[in-house]
Order: structure tokens, then sequence, then C-alpha cells
């Protein structure tokens, strides 16, 4: 039978397949090959027995949390107390891709914005709407991109992680902690990693972005993982063009052209300390 691995402890894989769950332990070969299953994982398994066979082919895998074949990541991005830091949200979106997982942008907090600040934030929802980014600023936009997904939600401390997935289900004003400690918030923690069902969508909340950094990231991962730096490339003089002060950079000229950014640019050229 086929299912995925919803929870794990210690040696304990909970599998869910056609709506019932199955506690699970992984065939010794598995130590033999040096892998080990992982919450997310897709793997066929014996229901009778209790273990599991064979792990399917990961689509990415995760340290922190420790989870496999993540579908989305909603980046919470609050816009008021704490205010909106571009910088974070470009060095979060550029890792979530490198990673090989979509990324979603859910500005909150906007109704706190004054008529200025809310023509700031627009401008920048028009630019990443541009780039190809997806962007939600209400629970139902939301809702309708994460059907059938699997979901990590991260963001800055504040940002309202916790108070939007209580918005996409109620009854997880209890679970909300849960979420949180089991991936290591807070002065308790345990050691197990949980996928929660919501309707037809898998979610682990997680603070795991806010807290790495461009991990194994070469200069051209970066570039690459910035759609107008990348898309652009085939435009410049060079076809191995950082844009920084190339002769020939077609992307130096879209940012001087308004049509990049300047504070995009600025966070790139941060990101390769150049």
């Amino acid at each position: 039978m086929k299912g995925i691995i919803v929870k794990n402890i210690s040696n304990d894989y909970t599998v869910k397949a056609n709506g019932k769950l199955y506690v699970c332990k992984p065939r010794g070969k598995f130590r033999l090959d040096n892998s080990t299953p992982l919450v997310g994982d897709y793997v066929t398994f014996d229901e009778k027995n209790n273990y599991i066979l064979d792990i399917e082919k990961r689509k990415n895998e995760l340290i922190r949390p420790n989870v496999a074949n993540i579908d989305i990541a909603v980046i919470v991005t609050s816009v008021k107390h704490p205010d909106f830091d571009s910088y974070l949200l470009d060095k979060t979106l550029t890792i979530i891709s490198y990673n090989n997982i979509v990324p979603i942008i859910y500005f909150s907090k906007l109704d706190l914005l004054d008529n200025n600040e809310r023509k700031e934030i627009d401008k920048y929802i028009a630019y990443y709407k541009n780039i190809g980014i997806h962007l939600a600023t209400n629970k139902d936009e939301l809702i309708k991109l994460l059907s059938n997904k699997t979901v990590v939600f991260t963001g800055q401390s504040g940002a309202g992680k916790s108070t939007l997935l209580n918005k996409i289900d109620p009854t997880l004003e209890l679970k909300t902690d849960e979420i949180s400690m089991a991936l290591g918030r807070g002065k308790h923690t345990t050691r197990h990693t949980e996928l929660y069902s919501i309707d037809d969508m898998f979610i682990v909340d997680t603070p795991g972005f806010s807290k790495i950094d461009f991990h194994n990231m070469t200069e051209r991962d970066i570039r690459d993982n910035m759609p107008e730096m990348f898309d652009n490339l085939e435009y410049c003089k060079y076809s191995d063009c950082m844009h920084v002060s190339e002769d020939g950079c077609h992307v130096i000229e879209l940012v001087k052209e308004n049509k990049i950014l300047e504070s995009r640019y600025k966070n790139y050229r941060s990101f390769i300390n150049r």
C-alpha cells in the first residue's frame, strides 16, 4: 500500500493512507543504504506487518524542520509592527526557490497602514506579481493556492503566522502551540515533526527559513533564484554576467530605468557580497 508519513517519533513512523493511520517501522535496508524516512515522504508499506518498504524519490528535503516533499512555503510578511522588511523577504524568497519550493507571499496587517504606506506596499505587491511570484492578502485568496499541497508557513516573529493558521482552521487554536513546540520554539521542545491535515492540505508551521542563511549557495545560485536576475541574463552582453559592473549588463540598465526595484537590486548585491 502507498501512503505519506505524517509523523515521526523515535523509530515509529505514522503513515496516512486511505484515511487511516498506520504506525510503522522502517525496514533494516534503510540503515544499510544510509537513508532515513522523513515526514512528508511518500512510501510503500506493508499494512499488515507495519513495515515501510520503499521511499519514493523526493522533490526536496529540509533540515529544519526535518521534512520532505514540501510543495509551497507561505511567507507571512508583516507590513506594520513589525514593519515591512524587504531584505528578509527577498532573502527568504531566494532560499525557498533554491530548495525547489514554490513561494507565496502573504501580506499581513494591511489594515494598519495609512494611505501613503499602503501605496508603498502596493508598489511591492505589483512588482512581485510582475516577476511571477504568487501573493495573497486575505485568507480566501491563500486557500485557493494551497489545495492538495504540503505547505510550510514561515515569517519573522510577530508577523501573524498563528493568527493566519487559526483563520484557515479555527479548531487549530490549541494545535498552534503544538505545531510550534514540535519544531523547537519556546522553552519546551519535543523531538518529533508532524504534518497537520487541514481539509485537503498538509500544514507544517516552522521558524526554520528565518533561521538559516545561504548555506551551500553560490553567487550564481543566488542570481539564478531571483527571477529578474535570471530571466534577464540572456540580454546581457556576457552569458555569465553577475549584474555588478559588467559592460553591457541589461539588469543594471533596467534598474536605472526603474523596471527592477532598486531595493531588490541592493538586496541582491548584498546577498552576493558585492
